[in-house]
C-alpha cells in the first residue's frame, strides 16, 4: 500500500510507501547482528523532511555503537537503525520545513545529540529536522559526498580546532588510509605541511602517496618512531592519531617540544590514560580528543563547516576516495571491511 503527503502548501508529492527496507540490530556484537528487515515509513512533521536516501556513509562510530561497551550512556539496544550520516532527496516537506522541495539534494551528519542515541541513516527513507539539512553542491556525486562530510568534518575539527599546521611544518597521521586519515593528508598538504603517515603495506604507502603523503613509514618493518625522528629529527609539530590504543604513547616521543598530539579516533582499541607529569617530561606537549559534534554544534558553525569543505573538494584539494559502493543489505560486509583494515578510504551503503 502506498500512501501521498501533502504536507508542504499543497504541493503534490511523491507516493511513499507505508513500508521500506532497513538495517537494525538487537543487540551488542560483530557484524552478524545486522539485519535487513522493513520498517515503518513515517511523513514529516512540521518543520521536518523527509529524504529517500542514495549514499549511505559507513563509519567507525557505528562499529562503536555496533559493538556496545565504547559510548558512555550508551543502553542495549531492542532495534536499533544504526548511521548517523547520509545523502538523498527530499521526497516530502512538512510544514515551515521552509526552503526544501520535493527533488531537492541535500545531506545530513548526525541529529545534534550523541551519536549512538540519535543513529538511523542504514534505511532507504528517513525524517530528519529540517535544521539538520546541508544543500550540497552541483559537481559533486553522493557517494563522494557520503565519503567525505563527516569524516571531512572530523579532519575540520582536528585542524581548524586544535593545530592547523602551516607552510614548512611536518605532520605525522595515523590511521593514514581511513577516510579521515587521507582527508587529513590532503588538508594538510593544502595547507604546505610536509606530512609523514603510518601504513601496513607497500600497497597502502602508494595509496597514501597518491594523497599527499611525502613519506609513509612501513610500521611493521621499522619502528615509527625511529623513523619519524630520522626524517625529523626534532620532532614533527603535530600527530594527527586515529588509531589509538596501539600509537597513542609512543606518539609523545614523535613530537617536538610544546607539540601537540591530536586523537580522533580508535580502530586499535581504547585510549591509555596519560599522567600529565608526562607532557612534561616529552617536552611540554599538549593532547587533545576531536569531538566532532561539538565542532559542528551550533547550526552556523554546522553549515560553515560544511561549505568549507565542499569548496576544498570543488577545488580539488580534496579528493574523495570510496573503497566500496554495496547495497543497503550488503551492511554487515561494509562493516567487515571497515574492521579489517584492508584497504583503504569509505565504504558507501546504497538502498
Amino acid at each position: 500500500m502506498m500512501k501521498t503527503n501533502d504536507m508542504n502548501s499543497g504541493a503534490v508529492q511523491p507516493q511513499i510507501p507505508e513500508r521500506a527496507p532497513a538495517i537494525i540490530y538487537r543487540s551488542f556484537g560483530g557484524p552478524e547482528v545486522l539485519e535487513l528487515t522493513e520498517v515503518p515509513v513515517s511523513g514529516p512533521g512540521p518543520d521536518e523532511v523527509l529524504i529517500r536516501h542514495t549514499a549511505i556513509s559507513v563509519n567507525f562510530s557505528d562499529v562503536n555503537a555496533r559493538r556496545g561497551g565504547f559510548y558512555i550512556g550508551q543502553d542495549n539496544p531492542e532495534a536499533v537503525i544504526p548511521g548517523n550520516e547520509a545523502v538523498g532527496v527530499v521526497v516530502a516537506a512538512g510544514i515551515n520545513a521552509e526552503g526544501y522541495a520535493v527533488g531537492d539534494r541535500v545531506a545530513y551528519v548526525g541529529m545534534g545529540g550523541a551519536f549512538f542515541a540519535n543513529s538511523g541513516s542504514y534505511a532507504t527513507y528517513r525524517t530528519v529536522p529540517a535544521s539538520r539539512l546541508i544543500r550540497v553542491p552541483d559537481g559533486l556525486a553522493d557517494s563522494d559526498i557520503a565519503a567525505v562530510l563527516m569524516k571531512g568534518m572530523t579532519a575540520s575539527a582536528a585542524i581548524n580546532r586544535f593545530y592547523k599546521p602551516g607552510a614548512g611544518e611536518t605532520v605525522l597521521i595515523h590511521g593514514a588510509t581511513g577516510g579521515v586519515g587521507l582527508i587529513l593528508f590532503q588538508w594538510a598538504k593544502h595547507c604546505g605541511a610536509r606530512v609523514f603517515g603510518t601504513v601496513g603495506s607497500t600497497a597502502k604507502a602508494e595509496v597514501v602517496r597518491s594523497y599527499g603523503c611525502d613519506e609513509p613509514i612501513l610500521y611493521r618493518e621499522v619502528n615509527f618512531v625511529d623513523r619519524v625522528r630520522e626524517l625529523c629529527p626534532q620532532g614533527v609539530d603535530v600527530v594527527y592519531d586515529g588509531v589509538g590504543g596501539d600509537t597513542f604513547i609512543a606518539s609523545l616521543d614523535c613530537v617536538r617540544p610544546f607539540g601537540k598530539l591530536i586523537n580522533y579516533g580508535n580502530v586499535s582499541g581504547p585510549l591509555p590514560s596519560v599522567n600529565l607529569m608526562l607532557l612534561s617530561a616529552k617536552g611540554s606537549l599538549s593532547i587533545g580528543r576531536v569531538g566532532v559534534t561539538d565542532h559542528i554544534k551550533s547550526p552556523e558553525d554546522y553549515q560553515s563547516v560544511a561549505a568549507e569543505l565542499f569548496s576544498l573538494c570543488l577545488s580539488g584539494a580534496i579528493r574523495p576516495c570510496v573503497q566500496a559502493i554495496l547495497p543497503l543489505g550488503e551492511a554487515a560486509t561494509a562493516h567487515q571491511m571497515l574492521e579489517s583494515h584492508q584497504k583503504a578510504g569509505s565504504n558507501i551503503l546504497v538502498p
